[in-house]
């Protein structure tokens, strides 16, 4: 009978020390707010597994310590409260929602070459010389009006001139950066030049001369130069072009679907 008793009271002991947790050593005590070895070693590994030169062990928890103090100082001082802060934790919200929501939808995109040729039938890189008759951003509407004269004349002048477009560029335009080259400004895409422009490009030929093309900088004269074709196409900003417009269509998909679940009015007047 002791017998049975003993080896039941072991039986017992054995599975308490198997079922309860493991009590978790404190490393270090900030406040109220406790950093446990467990935790603290999650974090190093994290940290040298992302990062070249990675701290030592008593730099990070020095940073931890820093953390803390700096957390509940803030919190202390009702920072949580303060109008900046709130906006900045919303956007944080924000941002931890996409990352749940489409994260993994993002990271499965792919981009296959035939998706990249049928966008650069679309979109593709172009070449052209501008003359650039600037109106500063700052400018009154009289200003302006000055400025749309001067253009008028001097595209007047392009169309009937027999010089080089790349002289009439040095004798008038605004444009410092690209005056020495002729007007040239290189090799440009969709995302690398005003809508205005580019579609204004679209629409001509290689040789063709075009004006006046209004955009925030002023107003441009425009000659195009090139057309790429797709063989000789800058093919790491094509795919990352056809990349954020596949990531930009679930996004769409996503909101339109949760904006069935909300109540929105707009008046699109007041920004007519």
């Amino acid at each position: 009978m002791k017998c049975t008793i003993l080896i039941l009271c072991v039986v017992l002991m054995t599975y308490t020390a198997f079922s309860e947790p493991a009590k978790k050593e404190t490393l270090a005590t900030v406040g109220t707010k406790a950093i446990t070895l467990e935790d603290f070693n999650k974090k190093f590994n994290e940290i040298k597994g992302q990062t070249i030169n990675p701290p030592t062990k008593t730099q990070l928890l020095e940073d931890l310590i820093r953390y803390e103090i700096g957390v509940q100082e803030a919190e202390k001082r009702k920072l949580d409260a303060d109008p900046v802060v709130q906006e900045r934790m919303k956007q944080e919200l924000y941002k931890a929602l996409l990352e749940k929501e489409l994260g993994q939808k993002v990271q499965k995109i792919v981009v296959s070459d035939k998706e990249m040729e049928a966008f650069y039938k679309k979109n593709p890189e172009t070449r052209f010389s501008h003359i650039l008759i600037e109106v500063k951003q700052a400018a009154t509407v009289e200003q302006r009006n000055e400025a749309k004269k001067r253009a008028n004349e001097i595209w007047e002048e392009v169309k009937k001139s027999k010089r080089p477009f790349e002289e009439l560029v040095r004798l008038y335009t605004d444009d410092s950066l690209s005056k020495q080259t002729g007007g040239d400004v290189g090799w440009q895409s969709r995302v690398t030049v005003i809508p205005a422009v580019y579609e204004s490009i679209l629409a001509m030929k290689v040789g063709d001369i075009r004006g006046l093309i209004e955009t925030p900088f002023g107003f441009h004269i425009i000659k195009v130069t090139g057309k790429r074709a797709f063989e000789n196409a800058n093919k790491r900003q094509l795919r990352a072009s056809v990349f954020d417009e596949k990531r930009k269509d679930i996004f769409n998909e996503y909101f339109e679907t949760l904006k069935k679940s909300y109540k929105i009015q707009t008046n699109t007047k007041l920004i007519e």
